[in-house]
């Protein structure tokens, strides 16, 4: 998601200013406590992640609940008025101006007619629940994974439910903050010892600030066997010593999913889900903050080609086009990596699946016969029965099986097959395949490789569908960017990239004229060569006038060896690339248009935007 924030006024930076020194947690520690034993770690960086060659900004690890306080900051910067339903005077009868953020709001009714969609929402006030109703033309699902919304319009989730339930404990201690910055840094403590299991998250060391994840099996457990003093003796079992200053700040229960909506779009396209209301993941591998983050940069240049009339309603279809089989691409990878992260449990006798039997045939066969005090403490007794797989005297070179089990382990962790935490070619990669794009002409475009649950790096592409390909550019002699940076973030924009020859500023007049025409709104970038910026400013003007929205930009290569820019894309300087406003390629020619350049433009744009050609009078044709 930090490659999508760089468009909002230096929040990537300030992401990347803000999260802890990545050495922090670079690594997942499994252990027996976090003061005990290590039975592994795993480093999942690389050197290619640190050296910006594929992507102009790095992996970043972050608290949601602070990359929130932020997104606010910046929408206030935007004049945004955020509103609280306490502080606001009549509140249920105001009027809303635009720009405003209703803070402490639920939706708790929805419904359309032809001309809007009614929304009612609760909120308290002075103690008191209120409803208002608000009237929209659109209105966008983001209420995470219970949406609400998604309820409401009776969309259904598609996939495996409950894989998992657990408990979430968040909590502060600066003492085991110390501990594990000067002695076991890392993001993931896998803990398994004889008297608990659990994840624990260390969100920042610094700030001693942890999540910690258990295993939940209700209705024998409930949340009263998680209050703060009995999670405070857990913590202690995990940790391995009785940290005095914790300070248990939230508990809550949660359930482990990995569904997606059966559809992201109704009522004309006037009702829209985007982030967890339409998909939600297990928590491996960062998958649900970035698959939203992308809907929502998917989504908002649509919404807004819709609203400034640049295009047609139809074209928030492609929404669902292009992002619902990404989610289905990620939910598989997610589960494959929950699946990974449960290889290590196994190996030290303790499997996962063997448990949740265990807990369904107490269910079934025990829930209707023994009161419920025994159906937990049979519960217990057989987990306590399996933790015991983990003593020392067990668990060690000396003993033959535990010798074969620590083995068993290591391989795990050395072929990779335990959880993995980065997918670069995934999260970077990913690729549209039918949509608000043009297929290369002649060229099957095949189906995506299925996810393989192990790390795959990125490799750059200019295939439509593709998101642009970084590389360092100096605009005028001057300040060096991005070409991600080319494509403006502020507005809804068309860039078209083309070398400085002839035949390729002959196209770029005339996709200027179409966009014209259509009424998108088009800039040209011309990339010159590394070295050539001598000819830069009177060429481009000479061939381009009269339009003036263009940008002359070079080369800035890392090396001598460095591939130029074409090469990169894999298509000869004669070619051209059309990239929309959310920074993917929608149309390309590898090299050079055969045919008559206008028709051609006119054709990628009519396809891209589902409007139609404009005749000679300047009106669409019927």
């Amino acid at each position: 998601y930090a490659l999508v924030f760089r468009k909002l006024d230096g929040l990537a930076e300030e992401i990347e200013r803000s999260q802890p020194p990545v050495d922090l947690w670079r690594k997942f520690i499994y252990c027996t406590s976090v003061t005990g034993p290590i039975l592994g770690s795993v480093d999942h960086m690389q050197p290619q992640d640190f050296e910006k060659v594929v992507s102009p900004v790095s992996v970043a690890h972050f608290s949601q609940y602070k990359l929130n306080k932020l997104l606010l900051k910046q929408l206030e910067k935007l004049n945004f008025k955020i509103c609280t339903s306490e502080g606001t005077e009549g509140l249920h009868n105001h009027l809303l101006q635009g720009r405003e953020i209703l803070m402490g709001h639920e939706c708790v009714s929805v419904s359309a007619t032809d001309q809007c969609i009614n929304v009612i929402a609760s909120f308290l006030k002075e103690g008191k629940c209120t409803e208002r109703n608000i009237q929209c033309n659109i209105l966008i699902g983001t209420d995470g994974a219970g949406s609400t919304v998604r309820k409401l319009v009776g969309i259904d989730l598609v996939g495996e439910k409950d894989l998992q339930k657990l408990v979430s404990v968040h909590f502060l201690s600066k003492d085991l903050g110390d501990y594990l910055l000067n002695e076991r840094p890392g993001m993931l403590f896998f803990i398994f010892n004889t008297e608990a299991i659990g994840v624990l998250v260390a969100h920042d060391l610094k700030e001693g600030e942890f999540i910690l994840q258990v295993p939940f099996y209700p209705p024998q457990q409930n949340l009263e066997d998680f209050s703060p003093e009995i999670c405070e003796k857990l913590i202690f079992k995990l940790v391995g010593w009785e940290l005095s200053d914790i300070d248990v700040i939230d508990i809550k229960p949660w359930v482990m999913h990995a569904e997606v909506a059966e559809k992201f779009l109704c009522c004309y396209n006037q009702i829209i889900l985007a982030g967890d209301a339409c998909h939600r993941f297990p928590p491996a591998g960062g998958f649900g903050m970035n698959t939203g983050v992308q809907d929502a940069h998917n989504l908002a240049w649509k919404i807004a080609s819709v609203l400034k009339d640049i295009a047609p309603a139809s074209i928030l279809n492609t929404y669902e086009t292009e992002r619902k089989p990404i989610a289905e691409f990620n939910t598989a990878l997610s589960v494959q990596n929950f699946r990974a992260a449960m290889e290590v449990p196994s190996a030290l006798g303790l499997d996962p699946t063997i448990a949740n039997s265990v807990h369904q045939l107490i269910n079934r066969v025990a829930g209707s016969v023994l009161p419920s005090v025994l159906q937990k403490a049979l519960l217990e007794g057989i987990f306590k029965v399996g933790r015991a797989q983990l003593s020392e005297s067990l668990l060690n070179e000396s003993n033959p099986l535990g010798s074969s089990r620590l083995a068993k382990l290591r391989h795990i962790f050395e072929e990779g097959k335990s959880l993995q935490l980065q997918f670069p070619a995934e999260d970077l990669g990913f690729r549209y395949l039918k949509g608000a794009l043009v297929p290369d002409s002649n060229c099957e475009v095949g189906a995506p490789e299925a996810p393989t649950g192990h790390r795959r790096d990125f490799v750059p592409s200019a295939n439509p569908g593709s998101r642009l390909p970084h590389m360092n550019v100096r605009v005028l002699s001057t300040e060096i960017i991005s070409t991600l940076d080319l494509v403006s973030g502020d507005k809804v924009e068309f860039l078209l990239i083309i070398a400085p020859v002839e035949e390729s500023y002959h196209l770029a007049r005339a996709a200027l004229k179409v966009a014209e025409d259509f009424k998108v709104p088009t800039k040209v970038c011309v990339l010159w060569p590394a070295g050539t910026t001598n000819e830069v400013e009177f060429r481009s003007a000479a061939e381009l006038a009269p339009w003036k929205n263009y940008i002359d930009v070079e080369e800035v290569k890392r090396s001598s060896d460095s591939l130029s820019w074409w090469r990169i894309c894999k298509m000869t300087d004669m070619g051209a690339i059309l990239v929309r406003p959310d920074d993917h390629i929608a149309w390309r020619s590898k090299s050079g248009v055969s045919g008559n350049p206008k028709l051609e433009m006119e054709m990628a744009f009519s396809a891209v935007l589902g409007i139609k050609p404009v005749n000679v009078e300047g009106t669409t044709q019927p």
